[in-house]
């Protein structure tokens, strides 16, 4: 027996019972008509003109029904004569090559034939000026040649910085459509400054380029869809901010807080640009933004298949496992942290054989006399957090918190012959 596994061996993992997290799931049933009813109005229509190229900038991000509401934007511009196409607008994503952006958009469902738009992706800009910091304010170049240009984006808190605008259409406008000399931009001087260069990069782009307006989505806590709006470009700076204060009333969250050890099965790109949102695990990249529970150790077992290779939020956790530094492309992690300045996130964290010694490393490493009472949450990820496992110490808190039920009987977790969850 190895040094670790003797240190080990005595630790004892809990029972856990399964509960469900109650949250709001109204959504918008026909999305479509909806966003037609917000576009059909004299301020946006009266921009279009028959004959205008319009670029739609679509990112990254996993938004509820983007194909969807790509494709009805799509339409609507369409049937007012104009001649839309896809401009893939995601910083440095998609390995910062242009065939890389577009299979990104591919993966989201976003295609020419499923959108009804030519995609065309570039990774070269053009330099639309400096802000008086110094900041250079770049914009893609096949947008920059556009009659106009088209935001999506979803609207929700970001990861790493608070302010009036997180992310949404101006942090689209500044990062998205920067491209990754524009995504490198933004992040030169940090997060701390983030919450003023990007409305600043934004409203310079929107001075200099011909945006017309963005389709702004918000989503509830399981990620439908349950508002939408359409700003024309001239209210943008004005109203983004209200529906940013909304966005943070409708996040999920753990109804916790404080925790002993939060154990997730699954962290990736797809799931959040932090491999896992730390508005949910409440640990921050850095530290210029807060929010969510108190953890004292936080365990991370494996990649998603989608996020291929790339580990970044992994160093945000005290744990993993062997299973999971093996499936990580290191050159792709690591391109996330040179990109954003912020590379704590892309460190491995102390790795272990496999989910049952990485769990138990982190329940003997929480400053706990105790170990049978260990305050321990498990979650598949940070998306679907409507029904997770606690341990027996957690269930007096979940009879009394009027947003969680449980839902099964305490029972011991169950591990394979090679020590990973089953």
């Amino acid at each position: 027996m190895g040094i670790l596994q003797e240190l080990l061996k005595d630790i004892p993992l809990p029972k856990m019972a399964k509960v469900r997290q109650n949250f709001d799931d109204s959504k918008i049933e026909h999305l479509g008509e909806a966003i037609k009813e917000k576009l059909q109005r004299d301020a946006i229509e009266q921009k279009i003109k028959p004959g205008m190229e319009i670029a739609i900038a679509v990112g990254s991000r996993g938004l509820d029904r983007l194909p969807e509401i790509t494709a009805t934007t799509v339409q609507f511009l369409k049937d007012l004569g104009a001649k839309p196409f896809i401009v893939p607008s995601m910083g440095s994503h998609g390995g910062a090559t242009a065939e890389g952006q577009t299979e990104v958009l591919a993966h989201l469902g976003v295609t020419e034939e499923s959108v009804g738009a030519e995609i065309r992706s570039s990774m070269e800009v053009i330099k639309l000026g400096e802000l008086p910091n110094g900041l250079p304010v770049y914009l893609d170049k096949y947008a920059s040649e556009a009659d106009g240009i088209v935001v999506i984006n979803r609207i929700k808190p970001h990861t790493a910085f608070r302010g009036p605008v997180e992310s949404g259409i101006m942090k689209m406008i500044a990062i998205g459509l920067g491209k990754q000399k524009g995504a490198e931009a933004t992040h030169q001087l940090g997060f701390k400054y983030m919450a003023e260069n990007v409305p600043a990069m934004a409203k310079m782009m929107m001075e200099r380029s011909p945006i017309l307006f963005g389709v702004a989505t918000l989503e509830n806590a399981f990620d439908k869809v349950t508002q939408v709006e359409v700003l024309a470009a001239e209210e943008i700076e004005e109203k983004e901010p209200a529906l940013q204060a909304l966005a943070k009333q409708l996040l999920p969250k753990l109804f916790f807080d404080q925790l002993d050890v939060l154990v997730i099965d699954e962290i990736g790109k797809n799931i959040s640009g932090d491999g896992m949102d730390p508005n949910i695990t409440g640990r921050y990249p850095t530290p210029y933004a807060k929010g969510g529970p108190d953890v004292n150790k936080m365990v991370v077992l494996d990649l998603t298949h989608q996020t291929e290779g790339n580990a970044n939020g992994v160093g945000t956790a005290d744990f993993t496992t062997q299973r999971l530094v093996d499936q990580m492309d290191l050159e792709v992690t690591y391109a996330n942290g040179l990109t954003s300045t912020v590379v704590a996130p892309t460190k491995i964290a102390t790795t272990l054989p496999n989910d049952r010694e990485a769990m138990k490393a982190a329940v003997k490493t929480c400053n706990i006399l105790d170990f049978t009472t260990v305050k321990l949450v498990r979650i598949k990820n940070t998306l679907e957090i409507g029904e997770i496992e606690v341990s027996e110490a957690l269930l007096e808190h979940v009879k009394q918190h009027e947003n969680l039920e449980q839902i099964s009987e305490l029972a011991e977790q169950k591990f394979d012959e090679n020590g990973n969850l089953t």
